[in-house]
């Protein structure tokens, strides 16, 4: 995903929009919003995703003790603005060991979470049963928002996925018993709205997971 845009369902090559198209094409999954190249985690890094945003970027403010912001990815281009964004933290597990999380909304269709999940995707749908209660909530932007367990995703991982904002929202996590972060009640900020507090975002390494799930 380094260096050159790339498709937000399968991580490969994107055309950029010229004669035949006048959008991003992807050879296997045919128009799509491309993936940006990912960049080392910053603050500058998150305010260029956050500025150009047109859905949330989400993140536990404040993080979980001791858990570090380790890079941010989007997908879109620079006139449709972002369509979906991946935030990735990482810090140590709740039994032991290092955990990591990816948080991603998106628009519908966009399908930049299903990868992540490691499912078809586009989107969460019919890998959740929203007729059972949901499994984990979380306070987005001050609204609660419930969280069902997707179904069908690789076992070293666990995912959840609802709607906030009119978006979806999905949250990764590795190993999959960093998924217990969630029975905890994070407080998800949309960084959009944090103003000068994204400045105390304490900053990581950059997350392997963002580069290709």
């Amino acid at each position: 995903m380094r260096g050159e845009p790339s498709c937000p369902k399968c991580g490969g090559r994107v055309r950029a929009p010229g004669l035949f198209a006048d959008t991003w094409q992807c050879d296997v999954h045919g128009t799509v919003h491309p993936v940006q190249p990912v960049i080392p985690p910053s603050v500058e890094a998150l305010g260029v995703v956050v500025h150009r945003t047109q859905v949330p970027v989400w993140m536990p403010w404040p993080l979980p003790i001791g858990w570090l912001f380790t890079g941010v990815a989007s997908a879109g281009d620079d006139r449709s603005g972002g369509r979906a964004t991946a935030v990735a933290c990482s810090g140590p597990g709740p039994l032991g060991g290092m955990g990591e999380m990816i948080l991603v909304a998106e628009e519908l269709g966009v399908g930049l979470g299903a990868r992540y999940a490691g499912i078809d995707g586009p989107d969460p749908g019919s890998y959740m049963n929203v007729e059972k209660p949901p499994q984990a909530k979380v306070l987005a932007a001050g609204r609660p928002t419930p969280l069902w367990h997707v179904s069908g995703t690789p076992d070293d991982r666990a995912v959840f996925a609802g709607e906030a904002l009119g978006m979806w929202l999905w949250a990764v996590m590795w190993p999959e018993q960093s998924g217990l972060l969630m029975y905890d009640e994070l407080v998800l900020t949309d960084l959009r709205d944090a103003g000068a507090e994204v400045e105390l975002v304490p900053c990581g390494a950059l997350s392997p997971r963002l580069l290709g799930p």
